[in-house]
């Protein structure tokens, strides 16, 4: 089983539990997934959130009471490297692949170019882009 997270043409979002990727697309195809609010079934697939798991807290704080941006930047990369696929240059491949059922949907990372953002942007398909700091012998990223 595989859960979605759904949005209709009028916004309204929802989940829904499906087989595998291409039971979603024959039920959207066939009209059989409908808005739980105005059963609308103009519906697509919107990214998923996810958490990022903290120690003691899920924000790390400094003693002033402010957010230890540092630290929280650490767990945000060691969070997404530990339980994203890196796919490096494949990145833009692969999320067509999983936007079109040719793959099941799991969390990838990598890099594109920007003809293939441009690319993914017009396929509708959800993607954030964020800087990975560079390791260096002094850092402890």
């Amino acid at each position: 089983m595989i859960a979605y997270d759904l949005q209709c043409s009028q916004g309204h979002r929802f989940e829904g539990w499906f087989e595998d990727s291409r039971a979603f697309e024959r039920q959207k195809k066939q009209g059989l997934i409908a808005c739980p609010v105005c059963e609308d079934t103009a519906i697509e697939k919107m990214p998923s959130t996810f958490a990022i798991k903290g120690t003691s807290s899920t924000i790390p704080m400094k003693p002033d009471g402010k957010v230890d941006a540092a630290a929280l930047g650490k767990q945000i990369v060691e969070y997404v490297e530990n339980n994203f696929d890196n796919v490096g240059a494949d990145f833009a491949e692969e999320a067509l692949k999983m936007h079109y059922g040719v793959t099941e949907p799991r969390n990838i990372r990598g890099v594109s170019t920007p003809k293939e953002e441009e690319t993914l942007k017009s396929e509708g398909i959800h993607f954030f882009k964020f800087p990975v700091p560079v390791k260096t012998e002094d850092s402890e990223l």
